[in-house]
C-alpha cells in the first residue's frame, strides 16, 4: 500500500507560490512538489485547456514524455474536464477510451482546474500502482489545488483562449 499524500503539501504550495504572478512558473514548482513529496508516481502535470481547439494541450509538468493534445471529453484527463468532476481511476485499462501516454500507468487521478469560473484545464496524476489514490488522497488533492489556483493569474485566460 502506499503512503497517503501528505496534507503538508497544501501549505508548502501556497508558500512556495507566494507573491510570483507567473502562471508557468507556478505550474511548473507545483508540478515538481507534488513529484518530489509524492511515493508512487509516475507523471504528474498540467493540461492546460485551448477553447478555440476545444482541447487540453500539455503543460508544466514532471516525469516521462506525455500526450500533447487531449480532446475534450477523451480519456480520463479529457472526460474530467468535460464533468468538470474529479476522476479518481483505480485501474485505468478498465476505463472506457483511456490514453496510454505510459504503459507503466495504472491508476490515476484528474482534477479539474477552473479559475475564476472559467475552464483552465487539468491536474493529472498517474501512478504505476493499482488503485493508488485513495479517498483522503483525493480530499488533499483537492485542497491542493483549490490553494494553487487561488496563484493564477485570472489574466492568463485571455491569452489561452
Amino acid at each position: 500500500m502506499s503512503d497517503p499524500i501528505n496534507s503538508i503539501i497544501i501549505e508548502q504550495v501556497d508558500a512556495l507560490l507566494f507573491n510570483e504572478t507567473n502562471t508557468i512558473a507556478n505550474l511548473s514548482n507545483a508540478a515538481a512538489l507534488l513529484y518530489s513529496e509524492t511515493t508512487d508516481m509516475n507523471w504528474c502535470g498540467f493540461y492546460l485547456y485551448d477553447a478555440k481547439q476545444d482541447e487540453l494541450v500539455l503543460g508544466p509538468f514532471q516525469g516521462n514524455v506525455a500526450c500533447m493534445h487531449i480532446k475534450n471529453g477523451s480519456g480520463v484527463c479529457g472526460t474530467a474536464f468535460k464533468e468538470n468532476k474529479v476522476l479518481r481511476v483505480k485501474n485505468v485499462h478498465e476505463f472506457p477510451g483511456h490514453i496510454a501516454c505510459d504503459s507503466a500507468s495504472n491508476s490515476e487521478i484528474v482534477l479539474p482546474l477552473m479559475v475564476n469560473n472559467q475552464p483552465f484545464g487539468v491536474l493529472d496524476i498517474d501512478s504505476p500502482v493499482l488503485d493508488r489514490f485513495s479517498a483522503e488522497d483525493e480530499a488533499t488533492l483537492i485542497k491542493f489545488r483549490d490553494t494553487l489556483v487561488k496563484h493564477i493569474d485570472s489574466s492568463v485566460l485571455s491569452a489561452l483562449n
